[in-house]
């Protein structure tokens, strides 16, 4: 029966096995239709960062939660005022659990075996976290075993599902250690060293994370792993899903004029921006017309207006239409090759040590963690392609780069902890700019900075609109399939009551 289930994902993936990027997987027919771990990368691989749907309207769906940007459409989506289409999480990756069980076998007595076994780790850790921010306790240490029989597993505590995620990424650290690099991953080509760097970088996220439950050995942990300095060192070692101009590997945003016109940067990203004279709004944006036409020019800032996401949607649309915000800015629909997903990126590793340096976690200098984050983003932005004659004149260079810490943008040595707090905060923020990941929104949470703004009025919040979402529900047909686990979670947690008011144990 397994197999048969290999031949038939063979036919379905035939393009994937033995591939070293995402083109390739999209592109490369010629291979053999027996199983084999490189192929078995590249398909969980491809499940779990490339979108499940890429068309633009879906896309747009997934950024309007973390209010980067702001729909302007007269019909309300529900993602901007803290609602969604689907209000349930999901454990729908841990069906590759098998899979990566198998990816493991296969590459048994092979020289890449270790590189392998750490994936599979690296990826159930990945899929543990996003499914215990999403809603709270969860089945994790008895996950993906239905083959052995557990097709109702234990739903174990938040705390210590992040102390299994943190065990995991070790070992896997441990493993990529000992391998060597491997075929079919299509997001860093088989480099195991930038996966080890990928595992240290993600426990540092995780723990902090989870900051209001960290214990002294957590703590311990995180400062340890700072120290051996064995971390990303540039954006090269982003962890992001390149987009090419092959027609199965293109941005998802790809001839997304129509939703284009319907999208601007929200107030706050604008703002952020010019506040800090940051040449990136002229990556995002184009000028609001009403500005032009008052003889503004697109090269000032002032020229630029965001549109506030909690504004009802008929008023923005109304608004929208008389020219008075900034649309996206053009770059977004006119290239296949565009922006890459962004998953984990150097710049956040930098922006998370500088605020564990502020609350006395690790030594070291804060106010240069910070910048080597900005400088990191703005670099990538200076080389992204297709950027030339779409940006309004203001073109990101090295020497604004150099010249960037002035002003507002200055690190605040002489502020309160607060000050600098929430100027690292912003900056890891924007690196999700018009990012379909969802990721900061869990930050949002433990921070509450930025301070997004809610208006009862607005707000398609069904579980109560006066407060933000701080979790979804458990996926509905658990009530079904694991019904005495799934009932002893939500008891055991919420009281009984499965909604997005519940509080999670890392926010607690």
């Amino acid at each position: 029966m397994k197999n048969l289930k290999y031949i038939l994902l063979a036919a379905i993936v035939l393009f994937t096995a033995s591939c070293s990027n995402f083109e390739d997987i999209n592109t490369n027919p010629d291979k053999s239709t027996s199983a084999t771990p490189d192929m078995l990368a590249s398909y969980t691989m491809m499940k779990t960062f490339k979108l499940s749907n890429n068309s633009p309207d879906v896309y747009t769906q997934i950024t309007l939660f973390d209010h980067h940007v702001t729909k302007l459409a007269s019909t309300p989506d529900p993602g901007q005022y803290y609602w969604a289409y689907w209000v349930y999480g999901s454990f729908g990756n841990f069906k590759y659990l098998t899979d990566l069980s198998d990816m493991v076998k296969f590459a048994e007595g092979s020289v890449a075996e270790p590189s392998y076994k750490g994936l599979a780790l690296f990826l159930k850790a990945w899929y543990g976290f996003n499914a215990t921010l999403s809603m709270g306790d969860i089945p994790y240490a008895e996950a993906g075993q239905a083959s052995d029989g557990i097709t109702q597993p234990v739903y174990d505590k938040q705390a210590d599902v992040f102390a299994y995620i943190l065990d995991d990424l070790k070992q896997a650290e441990s493993y990529f250690a000992q391998g060597v690099n491997f075929s079919g991953d299509i997001m860093y080509n088989g480099d195991a060293v930038k996966w080890q760097k990928l595992c240290n970088a993600l426990q540092l996220k995780i723990i902090q994370t989870m900051s209001k439950k960290a214990t002294a050995d957590q703590k311990a942990r995180f400062a340890a792993i700072v120290s051996a300095n064995n971390l990303m060192t540039s954006y090269d070692d982003d962890l992001k899903l390149v987009y090419t101009e092959n027609t199965n590997a293109t941005y998802p945003f790809y001839n997304g004029n129509n939703q284009r016109l319907d999208e601007a940067p929200s107030t706050i990203t604008v703002n952020a921006l010019k506040m800090n004279n940051d040449y990136r709004l002229f990556y995002f944006a184009e000028p609001a017309q009403v500005k032009i036409g008052e003889g503004l020019t697109e090269t000032d800032f002032d020229a630029y207006v965001g549109a506030p996401y909690e504004l009802d949607a008929n008023a923005l649309s109304i608004n929208n239409d008389a020219g008075h915000y900034s649309i996206l800015n053009q770059r977004y629909v006119q290239f296949r090759d565009n922006d890459p997903l962004l998953y984990f990126t150097y710049a956040e590793q930098c922006f998370i040590i500088a605020e564990a340096i502020e609350e006395g976690w690790v030594s070291g200098n804060a106010q240069t963690y910070y910048e080597n984050g900005v400088k990191a983003q703005l670099s990538y932005y200076m080389n992204l392609p297709h950027t030339a004659g779409l940006v309004h004149g203001m073109e990101i260079t090295q020497s604004y780069i150099d010249n960037y810490f002035t002003g507002e943008a200055a690190y605040k040595t002489a502020g309160s902890k607060q000050d600098r707090l929430e100027q690292i905060w912003i900056q890891r923020w924007l690196i999700d700019f018009f990012q379909p990941n969802s990721g900061y929104y869990y930050q949002f949470l433990r921070t509450g900075y930025p301070e997004y703004k809610l208006d009862p009025v607005t707000s398609l919040n069904q579980d109560n609109p006066n407060q933000f979402p701080k979790r979804w529900y458990y996926p509905n047909n658990e009530v079904t399939t694991n019904p005495e686990n799934y009932q002893k979670a939500v008891s055991d947690q919420f009281g009984g009551v499965d909604n997005t008011m519940q509080t999670p144990w890392y926010l607690k």
